[in-house]
């Protein structure tokens, strides 16, 4: 049994996997284990393969900050959450920002803290038995992690503000509903399932995913004529480019190989992604 709270499992097919694994204490965040995090994340960037997962282990996704280590400090306690803070936002940064996707799976409670590490995925799983929930304010404290700010983008600030003022609890499938996660699947699919996004991402173009990501994240404050030029620019990039060359005209050989030689095709079929 590992007695590591955080590790990185690199598997052979470029898959990159971030584990959470304190499960006894329902992977939530202490001083060792947020440095633990931005350390793992800080290595992953070096070399983030080519996809993330981002997993859990045991019934708890992350529960977010370790009241236990908080509180009795006394004089310290500011200080020690911010180090907890400061040592766990590097790690969020660092997933933002890491040029491949990020899958992120979550089952079980995703809290506080926990709730902003989920969503630095690009794709977010949750199981069916999933429940979101900030619960800052019901302990006197603010939102950490990215969620302050990762909220309003994805939900709007009226939703945002439910979520964070009112502490209320998202089932999996609220969850999917409002947006907050891509997509809901049962629990006993979802590590097979996280996994194998993972990996068909990984065998992926990584020129293409890689670009998509960088348009993604400047097109969220970017004015759509900049935003246009940018698409533009990219798409002309790759497609000059000998991997979407070759990925192109072996798309077009297997369409032309699935047709009937003699029966002409009822209604042509788009022979472009733009």
């Amino acid at each position: 049994m590992s007695t590591q709270p955080v590790r990185v499992v690199r598997h052979p097919d470029g898959v990159v996997e971030l584990l959470l694994d304190d499960p006894g204490r329902g992977n939530a965040l202490d001083l060792p284990t947020a440095e633990a995090l931005r350390d793992a994340t800080a290595g992953i960037t070096a070399d983030p393969g080519g996809a993330v997962l981002l997993r859990a282990v045991g019934g708890n996704f992350c529960v977010g900050g370790d009241l236990r280590a908080f509180a009795g400090r006394g004089a310290d306690t500011s200080s020690y959450v911010h180090a907890v803070a400061t040592a766990a936002h590097e790690a969020v940064r660092a997933l933002h920002e890491l040029p491949v996707p990020v899958v992120a799976a979550v089952r079980g409670a995703a809290a506080g803290g926990g709730i902003g590490l989920a969503l630095a995925g690009d794709l977010v799983l949750a199981a069916r038995s999933a429940r979101f929930r900030l619960a800052y304010t019901a302990i006197g404290l603010t939102p950490d992690c990215g969620a302050s700010w990762v909220l309003q983008r994805l939900l709007g600030p009226r939703r945002a503000a439910d979520l964070i003022l009112t502490n209320r609890v998202l089932t999996g499938e609220d969850a999917e509903r409002w947006g907050l996660v891509s997509r809901v699947v049962e629990d006993d699919e979802l590590d097979d399932t996280a996994y194998r996004t993972a990996a068909e991402l990984a065998a992926g173009s990584a020129p293409a995913l890689r670009a998509a990501k960088d348009l993604l994240r400047a097109g969220a404050e970017a004015p759509l004529k900049d935003h246009l030029a940018a698409e533009a620019r990219s798409i002309a990039a790759l497609a000059g480019g000998p991997q979407a060359q070759s990925a192109m005209e072996s798309f077009l050989a297997a369409r032309s190989r699935g047709r009937a030689p003699s029966t002409p095709p009822k209604e042509a079929a788009p022979q472009s992604v733009s």
